[in-house]
């Protein structure tokens, strides 16, 4: 799939991150971009039971660290619905626990702040293919 025809739902409850990370996705082309301020939203917008949500997003971009529901507790709810949607967990967590977790939880790949327009497009590009 290219780069510039995927969905993403960019989880993050830091407006200031979000808005970064969105605008590093626009330097990449990709223009469908779908927001949650936390994993309770993120999981309210993807509605594990309805079809239409689940084919509307090709990958998600997910903080860990948020309010009412983590990111990796969302990315545990989606992989009970969605096994295989990509799913790229983003934090400053450098631990090889939270590591390990999140590998065991499915997470598709996994990238430390603070990152590159390059770290990331290179992120995707594995998470994709």
């Amino acid at each position: 799939m290219q780069k510039n025809a995927l969905r993403i739902l960019l989880v993050e409850d830091d407006v200031s991150t979000r808005t970064t990370i969105r605008c590093m996705l626009s330097e990449m082309g990709i223009t469908q971009i779908y927001e949650a301020e936390d994993g309770k939203t993120a999981s309210d917008f993807m509605d594990m039971d309805s079809s239409k949500e689940k084919q509307l997003i090709d990958l998600v971009i997910s903080d860990w660290n948020m309010p009412k529901k983590t990111g990796y507790e969302f990315l545990v709810d989606l992989r009970k619905a969605q096994p295989d949607l990509p799913f790229l967990m983003v934090t400053a967590r450098g631990d090889h626990s939270s590591m390990m977790d999140a590998i065991g939880a499915g997470v598709t790949s996994y990238i430390r702040k603070p990152f590159s327009l390059r770290e990331l497009s290179e992120k995707i590009d594995d998470a994709i293919a």
